[in-house]
């Protein structure tokens, strides 16, 4: 990797807390480096810009993949995904009480708990450990 692309990693990673700006996983959860992603992908008119990327977990990047809207579960109306340069993450989402799902506020929330999967039984799972263990993103932040 040269060294202007680890220092905009670098700088990706302590931007984001070196959690995933979607789903709040920590590297040390996840036991190693996330990604970057382009929230708006390059291929629908995104930059490489740092205003453009984001931190996020394998899962996040890959069931994100080039989408920018998806259906809310209960209308069906077509919103915007999350943009975690452009919105906050706790206007839109927020842990369900026992900490293993994700459970969005908003229309724009709902949709990217859905499009993202975020509450996918292996990540249940995996939340569940942390609950049990006590380092739950929300309990560490």
């Amino acid at each position: 990797m040269r060294a202007r692309q680890r220092k905009r990693r670098d700088l990706l990673r302590a931007r984001a807390g070196y959690a995933c700006e979607y789903c709040r996983v920590t590297e040390t959860l996840m036991g190693g480096r996330l990604t970057e992603d382009h929230i708006i992908p390059l291929n629908a008119s995104g930059t490489d810009d740092l205003d453009n990327l984001c931190w996020c977990c394998w899962w996040c990047n890959v069931y994100k993949g080039s989408q920018t809207t998806a259906r809310t579960p209960r209308s069906g109306a077509i919103v915007r995904l999350f943009h975690p340069r452009r919105n906050r993450w706790e206007t839109h989402f927020r842990w369900s009480r026992n900490g293993l799902r994700i459970l969005g506020r908003t229309m724009m929330g709902r949709a990217t708990v859905e499009a993202l999967r975020m509450n996918d039984p292996d990540r249940m799972a995996t939340r569940r450990f942390w609950v049990i263990h006590r380092v739950h993103p929300r309990d560490t932040s």
